[in-house]
């Protein structure tokens, strides 16, 4: 009886090399692992702050008003009662469906990290878009809602809930209409010193300061 024949599939089939725990390779396989995982999560960490700064933007491009800017007061209202409130009610149904003596759900407990999160960030400083600036508003109104390098252009400004009539200019904007905006109010207190400074010294003097040379000056013949 003839031997039968080995499989054609078996045939060629290459092993998979396995190398000593201690040896280089192995030690060369171990990082590479280590590293794709590494770079697997912060993929995944970037694509999560991605989508939360296309949420927290498009949030204040549905703020925008048809026409004009808004003031101080309007975007700490919009802030303060409308953002940091979002998650009430998801919250407050996780609440209710919580039996009496079960411990908080996974999802309760994030969401209250994120509402104590989102208003201590607002008490100590919150940076968002300058609606108030009629250029800026003009820019992020033609934003498609999606591309977060756009956004980057634009001027942001930081409040806060302590001090809601102090504005600070955390991020002046990088887009030329911008930029050329602010080099001309540069500019402009710049040529006026320059103007006025010759008269400046005598214009602050007072009128005393001339009467010993008006007096000689008159008793010259």
């Amino acid at each position: 009886m003839a031997p039968a024949k080995a499989n054609k599939g078996t045939k060629g089939t290459k092993k998979e090399k396995v190398f000593h725990p201690l040896s280089r390779k192995a030690d060369q396989l171990m990082r590479s692992r280590l590293r794709k995982g590494k770079l697997e999560n912060l993929a995944k960490s970037r694509n999560q702050k991605h989508h939360k700064q296309v949420d927290l933007y498009s949030f204040f491009f549905h703020a925008i008003p048809p026409e004009g800017t808004l003031t101080l007061e309007d975007i700490h209202s919009i802030v303060s009662d409308i953002w940091l409130q979002r998650l009430d009610s998801e919250l407050e149904s996780e609440r209710s469906a919580r039996r009496k003596g079960r411990p908080k759900s996974t999802k309760e407990t994030k969401l209250e990290e994120q509402k104590l999160r989102e208003a201590e960030e607002y008490r100590t400083g919150l940076e968002v878009i300058d609606l108030t600036h009629p250029i800026n508003v003009n820019l992020f109104r033609q934003w498609d809602q999606k591309e977060v390098a756009y956004i980057h252009q634009l001027r942001f400004i930081r409040i806060t809930s302590e001090t809601p009539d102090v504005v600070q200019v955390s991020r002046p904007g990088n887009n030329p209409l911008l930029m050329q905006k602010e080099s001309s109010q540069t500019q402009q207190p710049e040529a006026m010193d320059m103007d006025d400074s010759d008269e400046a010294p005598l214009l602050l003097e007072p009128a005393s300061r001339f009467s010993s040379t008006i007096t000689a000056m008159d008793q010259i013949p």
